[in-house]
């Protein structure tokens, strides 16, 4: 893995490019996938998503050789944590090639990988083995009827929960649970996936129900204040706030008082944290994207394709970084921000 001590420098200089708001660019998502094995409502619901929906080819897809070439680059613009993403990016085959390739790479301090956990009792070993460090495992409720609500009729929570299981004994840790919460249809479970993952040092986050893309017909009313969830919590489980392990840091934490572990609030609706996101989104088709909420991005598959040189293709991140300024989530509600957004299958949430 690469490093940025004194003992092993960096063989290059990072540019680090800021954007019109100042934000430094330090974090890469990589969808390696718009496939999914869900089809979770507010991200890929069942009716728009069905046996007839027309999904990447395999050569519309950035190979693997594509994307750690385009790493490579981001590494040198200052990024340092890698998470890869999808869809669900254990339907890729050979994500571990790739996880392997991706820690050859100076620079990367830390990589990740966001799941539906289903496929972790097969792969858990060989993502660690190939230098995965950690994993994030969506699961929004352990009640079956409303997991199978939630999931579009497909998995289980007892198959998420198994997965969980291998990665903590693959040594994937820490392993972090995240629940999207809406009113009315999972919040009165979210103290039930507490009291289970208490003690364990399994970290749940509790992410407010967001309006990403175009298809999952969001509401206001449908989203849980992460202040009214934490109350309640709170009354259960008394809290105290932790410090942020880093600048930007998407989840609010806080610890049980009682020392059972620690939970997370992301809160991107109540809360917007824009002020602080470093995160750049490359799409599973190579279209670089500048936010979750994003109705543009800048095009890197033609110009690698077509023999673009690795100064040529710096100038173009570079350029679309220093670009950037966006904020949905400060300028939701208040100027017309509406549009055809790119959808979270193919960025990653």
């Amino acid at each position: 893995m690469g490093t940025t001590d004194s003992a092993q420098p960096l063989p290059f200089a990072p540019l680090r490019p800021r954007d019109l708001l100042a934000r430094p660019l330090r974090d890469l998502r990589i969808s390696v996938t718009d496939r999914c094995n869900f089809r979770c409502p507010y991200c890929m619901p069942r009716e728009r998503y069905d046996d007839h929906y027309r999904f990447l080819k395999s050569t519309e897809r950035l190979d693997f050789d594509e994307i750690v070439r385009v790493t490579r680059l981001f590494l040198q613009l200052g990024v340092r944590k890698l998470r890869l993403t999808g869809g669900e990016p254990l339907l890729r085959q050979g994500i571990a090639d790739l996880i392997g390739d991706l820690t050859t790479l100076p620079g990367v301090e830390d990589i990740a990988l966001t799941t539906n956990g289903v496929l972790l009792p097969q792969h858990a070993a060989a993502l660690r083995a190939a230098g995965l460090q950690r994993v994030t495992v969506s699961l929004d409720t352990l009640d079956p009827a409303i997991f199978a609500r939630m999931a579009g009729g497909l998995g289980t929570p007892v198959e998420v929960l198994a997965g969980i299981e291998a990665a903590r004994r693959a040594g994937l840790a820490p392993v972090k649970v995240n629940a999207v919460i809406q009113r009315g249809v999972n919040d009165h479970t979210a103290i039930e996936l507490l009291e289970h993952f208490r003690g364990t040092a399994v970290i749940v986050r509790f992410i407010e129900y967001m309006d990403v893309g175009n298809r999952n017909d969001w509401h206001a009313e449908q989203v849980v204040p992460s202040r009214e969830l934490m109350a309640r919590i709170a009354a259960r489980w008394p809290l105290h706030p932790v410090d942020a392990g880093y600048r930007g840091e998407v989840a609010k934490r806080y610890a049980f008082d009682d020392g059972a572990g620690e939970i997370g609030f992301i809160s991107s609706v109540t809360q917007p944290f824009c002020g602080d996101c470093s995160r750049a989104r490359l799409a599973s088709n190579g279209t670089l994207y500048g936010c979750l909420f994003a109705t543009a991005g800048l095009d890197l598959r033609a110009p690698l394709r077509a023999g673009a040189s690795d100064a040529e293709l710096l100038e173009l991140i570079g350029g679309f970084w220093g670009r950037r300024a966006d904020r949905y989530s400060e300028l939701r509600g208040r100027v017309d921000t509406h549009g055809q957004r790119v959808e979270m299958n193919y960025v990653g949430g």
